[in-house]
């Protein structure tokens, strides 16, 4: 990718999503970047026709890079838990319906969990992915992906996080990231390159290749 983006440059986060434009915000503050989002900006949505958390991821950094001129981030992330063979996986935002439902979306996978009688902590596993990609005008993109390892609990615990975050207790933890406060959950210690969530460890591969160094 042709340089790297300084302190000062404007970039896009491709996302209406308030829960992924907030941790985004906290994960790029080091770097000084000027930033907006596709919701600021009134940018259209695009349809999600992927089939894999990149694609999907691609599709809408560079639909908010040609429409607005400028480089764009954008995300992909789901839950995928094994007894379900990866499911709820890219459809994990679908799954809460057009009202955005988690409460809703939780519930359907403890159900199904229970259908397939999977009670057993072992036999609740799942990760969380989170895909990247930064592309810019020109049509150049970079793209990465992290994941975040754990067991589904039940019954939902903390308010705090959205989405499935209140079900998902990572692995070596005893608090679900519903549970953890936002730096907790995705915050990087740039001194170490450590970061906990799916999003978290994108975003340090990321770091490494797009972003020049950050203020500590």
């Amino acid at each position: 990718m042709s340089g790297l983006l300084l302190p000062g440059s404007r970039l896009v986060v491709a996302t209406h999503n308030d829960g992924k434009l907030r941790e985004f915000r906290e994960l790029l503050k080091p770097f000084g970047l000027d930033l907006t989002s596709a919701g600021e900006l009134g940018l259209p949505e695009p349809d999600e026709t992927g089939t894999t958390f990149a694609e999907n991821a691609r599709l809408k950094a560079e639909a908010a890079a040609e429409a607005s001129g400028l480089p764009a981030l954008a995300d992909d992330s789901g839950l995928a838990v094994l007894a379900l063979w990866g499911a709820p996986g890219i459809f994990s935002a679908r799954w809460a319906g057009p009202d955005k439902d988690f409460t809703a979306a939780m519930q359907r996978i403890e159900d199904e969990l229970h259908a397939r009688g999977a009670i057993e902590p072992q036999q609740r596993r799942a990760a969380f992915i989170a895909a990247l990609c930064l592309a810019r005008p020109g049509g150049e993109v970079e793209e990465v992906e992290g994941f975040a390892l754990g067991t589904l609990v039940w019954p939902p615990r903390g308010k705090l996080g959205f989405g499935y975050d209140p079900i998902f207790l990572p692995e070596g933890h005893e608090r679900t990231f519903g549970e953890m406060d936002s730096m907790e959950k995705h915050g990087v210690d740039w001194k170490t390159g450590h970061g906990l969530s799916h999003r978290a460890r994108a975003f340090i591969a990321l770091a490494e290749r797009c972003f020049a160094e950050p203020r500590l």
